[in-house]
């Protein structure tokens, strides 16, 4: 796997060209957006929205809460 990325001239800013193998790995293509989060052990890149996974988060907590209620109104 790739240890490092480098840092490429793009007009008058910085960017990193992603090899194939990382592309392939993240499901990501030309014109896709990544996100990139800041962990305690450093930077991750990642094809999903954070704040929408936390969001998911908490409405999971919730249907998990109140899943009986779910029930209940299902039939």
């Amino acid at each position: 796997m790739l240890n490092y990325l480098k840092l490429t001239e793009v007009g008058t800013a910085l960017g990193i060209v992603l090899p194939e193998e990382l592309l392939v790995r993240l499901k990501v293509g030309q014109g896709d957006v990544v996100f990139i989060t800041e962990t305690p052990s450093g930077y991750l890149l990642t094809p999903y929205d954070p704040e929408v996974e936390e969001q998911l988060k908490i409405g999971r907590a919730f249907m998990d809460e109140y899943q009986e209620t779910f029930r209940a109104l299902a039939q």
